[in-house]
C-alpha cells in the first residue's frame, strides 16, 4: 500500500463522524491538523470528498484561516505580527528583513525544516510592537537591523 493511500484511509478515519451539510469543514481541518501538525495536500481531496465540497472550497478555508498550516511545523516557528499597532510602528520593515534572511516567504519553512515564517493576528502586547513571535514568545520591539541580528541568532541556534 503506498503512502498516500495509507494517509487517506487514515484521514478518512479520522473524519468518519462529520457529515455533508452540518457545518463540519472546519472541524474537519481542524482534526486533520491534530492528528499530523499540519494539513498535508491529500487531506483536501479526502474532506472535500467526505462533506461533499470543492477541493477548491477547502482550500479557501484552510488558507484563509491563519491558524492552519499547510507544512509540518519547523523546529522553531516566527510568526510576524499583523496587526495595525504593528503596522504603524514599522512592521514592513520587519517582514522584509524576515522573508530576505531566512530566504522564504510566509507559510513556507527552511529546506531543513528548522525555521518557519507565518502571519500571526494581533495578540494584545502592542507595547512590544512591532514585534514577532518566536514559538509563541513575544519579541519586540524590532527594527529592521534588530530583526538581522534575530534572524543571525535563531539560525545559529538551529
Amino acid at each position: 500500500m503506498t503512502v498516500d493511500n495509507e494517509a487517506t484511509l487514515e484521514i478518512q478515519h479520522l473524519l468518519r463522524d462529520f457529515r455533508p451539510q452540518d457545518g463540519d469543514l472546519l472541524g474537519a481541518l481542524h482534526a486533520v491538523q491534530h492528528r499530523y501538525g499540519y494539513i498535508p495536500r491529500i487531506a483536501f481531496r479526502v474532506v472535500a470528498r467526505q462533506l461533499r465540497l470543492s477541493e477548491a472550497k477547502v482550500y479557501g478555508a484552510a488558507t484563509f484561516y491563519s491558524e492552519f498550516r499547510l507544512t509540518p511545523s519547523p523546529a522553531t516557528l516566527v510568526g510576524w505580527c499583523s496587526g495595525p499597532a504593528c503596522r504603524l510602528k514599522g512592521s514592513e520593515g520587519v517582514r522584509r528583513m524576515l522573508e530576505s534572511r531566512l530566504g522564504i516567504t510566509f507559510g513556507e519553512n527552511t529546506g531543513d525544516n528548522k525555521l518557519g515564517l507565518h502571519f500571526a493576528q494581533c495578540n494584545g502586547t502592542c507595547e512590544y510592537a512591532p514585534q514577532v513571535w518566536v514559538n509563541g514568545e513575544v519579541v519586540g520591539p524590532l527594527t529592521a537591523a534588530s530583526t538581522s541580528d534575530l534572524v543571525q541568532k535563531l539560525k545559529d541556534e538551529a
